[in-house]
């Protein structure tokens, strides 16, 4: 499996805080904060005739992409949004790309020089303390199926692809508001998204076969989580520190991490090694963002004094808390379903619908 840093930090606001909110229907939409840790005051739109967008000012407007391939610029100024594209501009505090019925359109979003991604949605842009805030608005299920194709590994199998896609629409459905102007952002600090998938990869496979399904507990459902591999159990809130909100996390065996568990060492000055506590995350997240996450990828460690320093040698990556991808990717070899995997890793809970779920 090929594991990520970016996993590591996976739902760090999840584990500490879990915020709750009301749960989306499976016709509702997500708003997703994109880009932001550019902070950038300049973007740019690519349209294609293939899909016209509508800029809107809420007092102005134009259409873009008509009759060829064209370029929107947006680049703040002061308080204001200044929008041009050929002989068209607008100026506005809130700057809204849609379909020219007003519905979701397809666009790329880019950083000049730096970063373009596609997105299916709705381009919501305002303006920050510092920079442009750029949002899109984007069905359920479309948000689901972009999570898994950037948080899965790779070479996950469809089986551990299906389970991503619940715990992920889980997390998405009940993790609550996690920023004053999106419900969630495209980084670790909430879930990890990229681009929308094929409509034939794995990634959104698994997510047709699993539209609408949620893990809940004792009626409800809660903000899944996961990480890329526990080292041969999993952990339960209490266990690294932190309180249980709307599901406790029972601790269970990983057979498959137990067999082969991914091991990791490293170096820390003994300062940064007297801070750390075994199984404790919220001690690891301090250290990581003053080190790095590869520095300590795991809260599953041991400490051993050498020559002016602390060796820590390790097991797992991530907080190692609910679904373990290489786990899950070891029980789909064998021949377990999502349902299976689910069940085992989320001792406890019931598979269900979100409309039946919140009833």
């Amino acid at each position: 499996m090929r594991w990520r840093p970016a996993i590591a930090a996976l739902l760090l606001v999840a584990l500490f805080v879990m915020p709750g909110g009301a749960a989306a229907s499976p016709s509702e939409h997500v708003r997703i904060a994109v880009m932001g840790l550019f902070h950038s005051s300049q973007f740019a739109v690519e349209v294609s005739p293939a899909s016209p967008i509508l800029v809107d000012s809420g007092q102005r407007q134009f259409v873009a992409g008509v009759d060829a391939r064209q370029s929107v610029a947006i680049i703040r100024s002061g308080r204001k949004i200044i929008v041009r594209s050929g002989g068209s501009e607008i100026v506005g505090e809130n700057i809204t790309f849609s379909a020219r019925q007003g519905g979701e359109c397809d666009f790329v979003l880019a950083v000049p020089g730096k970063l373009h991604r596609r997105y299916r949605g709705k381009l919501i842009v305002t303006v920050g303390n510092q920079e442009l805030l750029t949002v899109v608005e984007m069905e359920l299920e479309t948000a689901v199926a972009s999570v898994v194709a950037a948080e899965s590994p790779g070479d996950a199998p469809l089986e551990a692809m299906k389970a991503q896609a619940v715990v992920s629409r889980s997390y998405l459905v009940s993790g609550g508001r996690h920023h004053p102007y999106a419900d969630f952002c495209d980084t670790t600090h909430c879930q990890f998204l990229r681009e929308p998938p094929p409509a034939g990869s794995r990634a959104a496979v698994a997510t047709r076969a699993t539209n609408g399904q949620v893990l809940t507990w004792q009626g409800k459902p809660f903000a899944a989580m996961y990480s890329a591999s526990c080292g041969g159990h999993t952990h339960s809130l209490a266990q690294v520190g932190a309180s249980a909100v709307d599901y406790p996390y029972f601790p269970v065996e990983c057979p498959y991490c137990q067999r082969s568990p991914e091991h990791w060492s490293s170096r820390v000055s003994k300062s940064d090694a007297a801070a750390l506590v075994s199984d404790r995350e919220q001690e690891r997240i301090k250290a990581v963002r003053k080190l790095g996450w590869m520095a300590i990828p795991s809260s599953t460690f041991t400490k051993t004094d050498a020559p002016g320093a602390v060796t820590l040698v390790g097991v797992g990556h991530g907080h190692g808390i609910g679904l373990c991808q290489l786990g899950a990717s070891g029980m789909a070899q064998h021949g377990k379903d999502f349902r299976a995997i689910l069940s085992h890793y989320f001792p406890n809970t019931t598979l269900g619908y979100i409309s039946s779920a919140l009833l």
